[in-house]
């Protein structure tokens, strides 16, 4: 299994479509690490960093952008591909286990994207530290490392369960970008309206019942989880959702849509 994730993964990890991602990587990751760790930068007061970890804070956006739009693309014709070359028919009927090949998709498309992030992430942190002559600690950093291979793996496996339902290339894709646009995108539109209909001020960013709100609605959408998870190591945030919360809520984000996953491609007729 570890040898054919291997070989997977280094598949996708050179293929062209990686290559095409790979500067919007560097421009988003990187790059945005190294703006928000200008001294001179200008921020509303109440967002400007005090220290390393606020600024890796600020970057994360990068992930959410970036990183997991690469994973989307990079695994959205895991199985659709397949099925529509007569592969998966043949790859089905070998005596290994579905739910081993299960795994084998998804630590192959997984670890293709997982690996350039995690370089480019450790890269942004010492650029924080170059730049701000502010380091991020050991425990912070592992924290952060960890969401963002956790973010990672949920859009992954989001699209290739778009892939295992889809019949068409075509169509996997459409499944799997209008679900990174609605957690990415439109999300707070979505949140902002059920605040309006609920009677919660809306927009106010000073408003404690607003970032209640938004906080505890953040846990169906995994980008949100990633933030509670990476606001554990903040110091004054406080948006209704305790560590032990975010945690829970990402061990769930993760063992759910894997069960869907594996159910799915064990029912899965070529």
């Amino acid at each position: 299994m570890l040898r054919l994730a291997v070989a997977l993964g280094r598949q996708r990890l050179f293929s062209t479509r990686m290559l095409i991602m790979l500067p919007i990587l560097l421009l988003f990751i990187p790059g945005m690490a190294w703006g928000f760790a200008d001294p001179n930068i200008r921020l509303p007061a109440d967002q400007l960093p005090e220290n390393a970890t606020e600024t890796m804070f600020l970057a994360s956006i990068g992930i959410v952008f970036a990183g997991t739009m690469a994973a989307v693309l990079i695994a959205h014709d895991g199985i659709s591909r397949d099925r529509s070359s007569g592969v998966l028919e043949v790859r089905l009927s070998q005596p290994m286990a579905r739910w081993r090949q299960g795994v084998v998709l998804v630590l192959g498309h997984w670890g293709s994207i997982a690996l350039p992030v995690a370089v480019l992430l450790i890269a942004s942190m010492a650029l924080v530290g170059y730049r701000s002559d502010m380091w991020i600690p050991i425990a912070d950093a592992v924290v952060f490392m960890v969401a963002a291979m956790l973010v990672l793996l949920w859009y992954t496996v989001f699209a290739l369960l778009a892939s295992s339902i889809a019949k068409e290339q075509g169509s996997a894709i459409a499944f799997s970008i209008g679900l990174w646009f609605l957690f990415t995108l439109l999300w707070v539109l979505f949140t902002t309206l059920l605040a309006a209909l609920n009677g919660v001020a809306v927009g106010d960013t000073q408003d404690q019942g607003f970032l209640v709100f938004e906080g505890r609605l953040d846990l169906l959408s995994p980008n949100g989880v990633y933030h509670h998870i990476l606001e554990t190591r903040l110091d004054g945030v406080d948006r209704g959702v305790s560590s032990i919360g975010a945690y829970f809520a990402a061990v769930a984000w993760t063992c759910i849509p894997l069960y869907f996953f594996h159910h799915r491609l064990n029912r899965l007729v070529p």
